[in-house]
């Protein structure tokens, strides 16, 4: 009779000790699964950061090129992109556009980087800066990030 029940105690103590570990496997998978989503968030932010900096940084080089530059010189370009970026739903992005060339190209315009090319043929050519600034959907009080790309382009 003695037996028996220590054999009873026993097979408790094995399925307590079972149910306790696969309780820490558990918690350790859910703490896993939270920490590759929220990085699978951030880097598609990125991405998309830089996927929207290209298209920009396209769209200013199209627009300095349809642009006459004898009467008004485009400088700056803004947009915002998803419903509202201070909240974390969207992205906010700038283009800042300086101009290189010969100052008969660039006499009029205001952003001009350097208009010291002594050669009257020379291309225009032109920096455009974008700046691409979301904030994190689960912590917007964050400040903003922040993905910048420069391009020199003859015109």
């Amino acid at each position: 009779m003695i037996l028996k029940s220590k054999r009873n105690a026993f097979s408790l103590l094995t399925a307590l000790f079972v149910i306790v570990l696969m309780a820490t496997v558990a918690m350790l998978v859910m703490n896993m699964t939270g920490k590759m989503v929220k990085e699978t968030t951030t880097q598609y932010q990125r991405e998309q950061a830089a996927l929207l900096a290209k298209s920009y940084t396209e769209y200013a080089i199209m627009a300095v090129t349809a642009n006459d530059r004898t009467t008004n010189c485009l400088s700056d370009i803004d947009g915002t992109v998803g419903s509202n970026p201070a909240n974390g739903n969207g992205y906010r992005i700038r283009a800042r556009i300086a101009y290189i060339g010969h100052n008969a190209e660039v006499g009029t315009c205001s952003t001009v980087f350097s208009n010291s090319v002594n050669e009257a043929n020379s291309p225009l050519n032109i920096i455009v800066d974008v700046y691409v600034e979301y904030k994190e959907a689960d912590n917007t009080s964050a400040p903003w990030v922040t993905y910048h790309k420069r391009t020199l382009q003859k015109i």
